[in-house]
C-alpha cells in the first residue's frame, strides 16, 4: 500500500469544477473552498466591489455613529453590494452565452440533402 499525500479520488468521480473534493470535515472543506473562490466566475469583482463599498459605508457611518453601528452598516453594505454585483455579472454572463449560441447557430451552414438527379432521365437519353 502506498500512501499519497492529499486526497485520493476514486475512478469515475471527477468533479467538473476545480474545487477540491469534499472530505467530510466541515472546517477543512470550508478553508479549501475559500482558497479557490477566485475560480468562480464574477466572484473577484463582486467581492472587491463589496469590500470597497462596505469600507466606505463603515467609514462614513463611523463619523456620525458609534463603532458598533458603523460595523453593522459596513457588513450589511458588503453583503448587499457583493450579492447584487455577483448576480448582475452572472446575468450578463448568461446573456452573453445565449447571444454567442444564437450567433453560432446562425452562422453555421444549414445541412440539407441535395436533390440527386433522377436515375430514369439518364436511361431515357441513351435509348
Amino acid at each position: 500500500m502506498s500512501s499519497n499525500s492529499g486526497s485520493e479520488a476514486q475512478p469515475g468521480t471527477h468533479l467538473p469544477s476545480r474545487l477540491p473534493a469534499p472530505t467530510g470535515n466541515i472546517l477543512h472543506d470550508s478553508i479549501e473552498s475559500a482558497k479557490h473562490v477566485s475560480d468562480l466566475p464574477c466572484a473577484r469583482n463582486a467581492l472587491l466591489a463589496g469590500i470597497a463599498s462596505g469600507t466606505g459605508m463603515g467609514v462614513i457611518r463611523g463619523l456620525s455613529t458609534g463603532p458598533m453601528m458603523a460595523g453593522n452598516w459596513a457588513i450589511a453594505t458588503f453583503i448587499v453590494i457583493s450579492l447584487g454585483s455577483w448576480h448582475i455579472c452572472q446575468q450578463q454572463f448568461s446573456n452573453e452565452r445565449k447571444k454567442i449560441a444564437q450567433v453560432f447557430e446562425a452562422t453555421m451552414p444549414k445541412r440539407t440533402l441535395k436533390e440527386s438527379p433522377s436515375f430514369g432521365s439518364n436511361q431515357d437519353k441513351t435509348t
